[in-house]
């Protein structure tokens, strides 16, 4: 991959110069899903596979980018910094997200005084929730702070790329995504709070065991999915509870006290919601406690729980992960399987004994293909460090 990159970084940009190199990688959560904007716990790992770029300064007052994804041919995307206003539609949408980036920066006080041109290549399937949105989002402030000395840390720089996010790009994610690209760390997950950002890293000790990623191959596109309703069904069942109760987030609540006070909930679908986001941060939290414990059994069976939650409550699965699921969960060898992600499409997590690993890719494979007249995608995937700037 690398050696394509600097031969296309030549002739995309005319240049003979060495440009800096740099990874962002995907993330993975394996428990906690859809509790991040809602004040909970997340428990994600960032992964091997990811973003890579190349990345230089130049003469001038311009950004230029290039996508050896989606770019077909040899011209750059090329804008002034200060032209930088709103998004963008059409075939270089994916340019929004670094558009978003600068426009973040430029309203916190960051300067751009001088050119940049940076080419892409990720490995991160597009569409299956493993976070690539949220990998370029930090990379790109990663290669800001780095060429242009802006001296932005990690907790900033998932801050920057949220913001971004939701106020440029107009997807209304909370901050889990971003966070675990930035600060993650090799060998370990993160178990965040996301309502005052407090962490701490526990060692991913799975024995055996192995992490494999199934891409149903269903893409999703958070913006134009009912992801956006989610949040605003979610918003309603706070401002319902607030009147009776005194907290500021869903998450402030345990699955005792939505019950005593559910009756304030007028809609019984934003109760279901409601009922998703609260078992769901103590599921994460249980969750890291048994990884610490070393009870991968107990972390497996929270794993199964959190799906048909997010199956039944939350509503963001599709049939085609609910198959995935439940062949998993079907499996010899398998300790637990869940949606990850977003949902409306994307990926599963699962947690398999090093030798069930091939006849799970075997068996899951051919029946997911009997069952939906789909092919699944399968990745066995290993804990990365967060986004920087990798040795050349």
């Amino acid at each position: 991959m690398t050696e394509k990159m600097y031969e296309q970084f030549a002739k995309v940009f005319s240049t003979t110069a060495h440009p800096e190199k740099f990874f962002s990688p995907g993330r993975v959560n394996l428990i906690g899903e859809h509790t991040d904007h809602e004040g909970g716990y997340v428990f994600p790992c960032a992964i091997n596979y990811g973003i890579y770029a190349l990345a230089q300064k130049r003469h001038g007052n311009t950004l230029r980018l290039y996508s050896m994804n989606f770019d077909t041919d040899t011209l750059p995307f090329e804008i002034a910094f200060d032209d930088i206003h709103e998004k963008l539609t059409g075939a270089r949408s994916w340019v929004n997200y670094p558009l978003g980036i600068v426009s973040v920066l430029k309203k916190h006080g960051y300067k751009f005084e001088s050119g940049v041109d940076i080419l892409y290549n990720g490995n991160l399937p597009d569409g299956a929730g493993l976070s690539s949105s949220a990998a370029l989002e930090v990379l790109t402030v990663k290669i800001f702070s780095e060429l242009l000395e802006l001296h932005i840390d990690g907790v900033s720089a998932a801050k920057f790329s949220q913001e971004a996010e939701n106020s440029f790009v107009g997807m209304h994610c909370g901050i889990m995504d971003q966070f675990a690209v930035s600060m993650g760390k090799k060998n370990n997950a993160v178990l965040l709070n996301c309502s005052t950002l407090e962490y701490f890293y526990a060692p991913l000790e799975l024995g055996t065991c192995k992490i494999i990623i199934t891409n149903s191959n269903v893409p999703h596109s958070l913006v134009s999915s009912e992801y956006n309703l989610r949040r605003t069904q979610c918003e309603e069942a706070l401002a319902d509870i607030q009147k009776v109760k005194n907290i500021s987030c869903l998450c402030d609540l345990s699955v005792n006290d939505l019950d005593e006070v559910s009756f304030a909930v007028k809609d019984p679908v934003t109760l279901r919601r409601a009922r998703h986001a609260v078992s769901e941060n103590e599921r994460a939290s249980r969750a890291a406690q048994a990884l610490r414990a070393g009870d991968l059994h107990t972390f497996g069976r929270l794993m199964n729980a959190s799906h048909v939650s997010l199956r039944d409550d939350y509503q963001v699965t599709v049939k085609e992960l609910d198959v995935l699921a439940s062949l998993a969960w079907e499996m010899p060898g398998v300790i637990g399987s869940r949606m990850t992600g977003g949902g409306f499409g994307g990926c599963t997590v699962s947690i398999v004994e090093h030798d069930a690993v091939e006849k799970f890719i075997d068996i899951i494979g051919r029946e997911y293909e009997k069952r939906t007249g789909r092919k699944a995608s399968f990745y066995v995937v290993e804990t990365s460090d967060g986004a920087g700037r990798l040795n050349s």
